[in-house]
């Protein structure tokens, strides 16, 4: 990632340059973005994590990602997906399997874009004006030229983002790099208009806006807008700060204490340098994550069908995940065998809790099977690439058990929630029925194991990628 006051440049030639403009305009026609197919089991990122990232112009290699991964504190990782000003145009390992094995392997991506920069910069354009202009600072029609230019923008990393399998829902970041805040007031409003522009268009195709900037500049003159009196510029969901502060937090002194909280904000907290773990060097930048999903605004909560004549629906609860009938002692079972609309069994509880963890079932658990719960259930079936039944199979029940965010190696010794789901989803594949402590023992790794031989992937009885994926989809 750019330094708040210096941006590290790889030169690239004018010609190869204009060639991928030339592509990235092809993708946009007449202001639609073109469809392509993204990895639809792939989760939203970078979704809800706390904790430690870090970031590289280049995306790393699928080897050293594997090796931080296992080897580093971090759990997040930047990648610039788009931008005529971008120094990292090549890309080499920035693919949409490279995508998915990322996130499948517990990393929560953060997508940036770097197009056009402040027309008071002195640094750009990088690559000249035909390649990539700066924000037109004409004022004619409240910033038009520089609201069309965000909007853009946003079209075409949403294109580049279908392409690499990022999914809607997911946060892209647009990349402002440092510029003089106290120049002129053409610069910082075409700014803060094209900001606007780019949050507006990226909600129209159901993706969060995130915004990346020195905190001396670009981030305190957001934050200050936002507190202007009768202020029209739509803030982005998510605030990246860059403070070379050396503080592993979410606060700056540029930016108010009230300001995207809680959960909305990353912090770049150390600038670049090179960092080895498990033999793999990288030079990067640290960051401090405290995100969750954003609620889009305008996207409207859905309305619950309504119910036929006669019929008893439960509850509709909407976004609330939480019931008092979900419980670790309700979801966690010795075992999870075939249930269908017929059947009553305390399994009916456990499903329904997690078919509502997974935002499939906004209604109120009940422990009766009704409607809800079968397109709650296809609708999952359906997102991990399952065939969909009116019934829960045991292969639904172990996707059911592992989804959400990841670890990528789990051996003897771990503790924690993705234990938890190891122990219950080796219950739900019929290896062991497992006592569900959240403690990776000697029992869980020798459930492990047994399921490792059964679905052919090597039997070390260690949890890593290609034990998660097997599980994900279901294999017992």
């Amino acid at each position: 990632m750019p330094s708040p006051y210096l941006y590290r440049t790889r030169s690239r030639t004018r010609k190869w340059l204009v060639a991928s403009l030339a592509a990235a305009l092809a993708l946009v026609v007449s202001g639609t973005v073109l469809s392509v197919p993204a990895y639809a089991a792939n989760p939203v990122t970078p979704g809800n994590y706390t904790g430690l990232g870090f970031d590289q112009c280049e995306a790393p290699s699928q080897s050293a990602m594997s090796t931080w991964i296992k080897k580093s504190p971090f759990r997040a990782a930047g990648i610039y997906i788009s931008g005529a000003s971008r120094a990292c145009q090549r890309q080499t390992n920035l693919t949409a399997n490279w995508v998915r094995n990322q996130l499948a392997s517990g990393w929560h991506l953060m997508p940036i874009t770097l197009g056009p920069q402040a027309s008071c910069s002195h640094r750009y354009p990088r690559y000249g004006k035909k390649i990539d202009p700066t924000i037109n600072p004409s004022s004619t029609n409240t910033y038009s030229a520089a609201r069309v230019q965000g909007a853009l923008e946003a079209r075409r990393a949403v294109s580049r983002a279908r392409e690499l399998g990022i999914v809607a829902g997911s946060t892209i970041f647009y990349d402002l790099e440092a510029f003089a805040s106290g120049s002129t007031t053409a610069c910082t409003q075409s700014a803060l208009w094209f900001i606007s522009s780019w949050t507006t268009e990226l909600h129209r195709y159901r993706y969060a806006s995130g915004f990346y900037s020195s905190a001396a500049s670009g981030i305190r003159m957001l934050d200050n807008q936002r507190l202007r009196k009768g202020n029209r510029i739509v803030m982005p969901d998510q605030l990246w700060i860059a403070d070379w502060d050396g503080r592993a937090n979410t606060t700056s002194a540029y930016v108010r204490s009230d300001g995207w909280q809680p959960y909305k904000r990353a912090k770049q907290y150390q600038g670049g340098h090179n960092e080895t773990w498990g033999g793999v060097r990288i030079n990067i930048d640290r960051n401090y994550l405290n995100l969750r999903t954003p609620k889009l605004p305008g996207v409207a909560t859905p309305k619950p069908p309504a119910p036929k004549p006669g019929l008893i629906v439960p509850k509709y609860t909407g976004s609330n995940l939480s019931d008092p009938r979900c419980t670790p002692a309700t979801i966690s079972r010795p075992a999870y065998v075939t249930i269908n609309p017929k059947m009553s069994t305390v399994l009916v509880v456990s499903l329904q809790c997690l078919l509502k963890q997974q935002r499939v079932y906004p209604y109120q658990v009940t422990g009766q099977w009704n409607p809800r719960t079968t397109a709650g259930l296809n609708l999952f079936q359906r997102r991990v690439g399952n065939s969909a039944r009116a019934y829960a199979s045991p292969g639904d029940w172990v996707s059911l058990l592992v989804a959400g965010n990841r670890q990528s190696l789990l051996k003897r010794g771990f503790v924690g929630a993705d234990a938890v789901r190891i122990q219950r989803a080796m219950n739900a594949a019929g290896t062991s029925r497992l006592k569900v402590t959240g403690r990776y023992n000697k029992a869980t790794a020798r459930a492990v194991g047994a399921y490792q031989r059964r679905v052919g992937v090597p039997a070390t009885k260690i949890v890593g990628w290609y034990t998660w994926n097997a599980l994900r989809t279901g294999r017992r």
